[in-house]
């Protein structure tokens, strides 16, 4: 068993037909500067939830800002991310999860950190 606060290679959400599942069939919704895009479905695999994390080439270039925001999400994802795949358990569910970052302003960790525990409540809402 993982340690509760890690965030391990097997959550990440990755495959090409599962992120366009998600894109297609799945709902949105902006907690800004994250635009959070979900599906959730009967739990079928081992893990309960796949996140993916991305900040668009378009709005920063330099690929330091890039890699610098997206280590800042993951990072405010696995710090908070226990009560969701708590709740996520006991309905016996999963979620696959899209963390867009839309702003054009590079925040710092406390800012993402907090907009990162609206967005979590949000999905935890919707559950």
């Amino acid at each position: 068993m993982n340690h509760p606060n890690s965030f391990p290679k097997s959550e990440h959400l990755c495959g090409e037909k599962r992120i366009t599942r998600l894109f297609t069939q799945g709902n949105a919704f902006i907690a800004y500067p994250l635009r959070v895009v979900y599906l959730i479905e009967p739990k079928k695999d081992a893990e309960t939830a796949s996140v993916m994390v991305s900040v668009p080439k378009k709005r920063f270039k330099r690929a330091v800002k890039r890699n610098r925001l997206k280590r800042l999400m993951r990072e405010a994802y696995r710090l908070n991310k226990q009560e969701l795949t708590e709740k996520l358990n006991q309905k016996e569910m999963q979620i696959h999860v899209a963390f867009n970052y839309v702003s054009d302003d590079v925040l710092d960790f406390a800012q993402v950190e907090k907009k990162m525990k609206v967005a979590l409540l949000r999905l935890m809402e919707k559950i």
